[in-house]
């Protein structure tokens, strides 16, 4: 998968991730990027067709909600950094489950609980 992670989360797990071999991980800190307001963060990641990793969910489902089409946003607990890349990690086996992850992620979030339960839903909401 193609992720960025929010400053919240540790730039380790993007190396732990990138080290693999199979994911390419950018952490706001490899764009000089520490401190930008989150509209311009999810700018980045839309202009870079990457997936947003996150704890800062309120902020973020609210900035995606308005975007016409963005590709993803993975919501994860605020926990402590081994926890966030064990999530991270479950995250993207339950979304390679289901086919390519970079094609179900648009314009969708994956909230990820503490005890790794996923829910996947569009946003902003389907049309029907």
């Amino acid at each position: 998968m193609r992720l960025f992670l929010d400053e919240c989360l540790s730039p380790a797990i993007g190396r732990a991730l990138n080290a693999e071999g199979a994911h390419a991980v950018t952490h706001l800190r490899d764009l000089g990027g520490l401190g930008a307001p989150d509209r311009e963060v999810l700018a980045r990641c839309v202009g870079l067709d990457l997936v947003l990793v996150t704890a800062n969910a309120r902020d973020f489902r609210a900035l995606v909600a308005a975007e016409d089409i963005h590709p993803g946003l993975i919501v994860l607990p605020s926990v402590g950094r081994a926890r966030s890349e064990t999530l991270l990690r479950a995250a993207i086996d339950f979304l390679s489950a289901r086919g390519d992850p970079m094609g179900i992620m648009v314009n969708q979030v994956l909230e990820v609980s503490e005890d790794a339960e996923m829910t996947l839903y569009p946003l902003p909401a389907e049309e029907r």
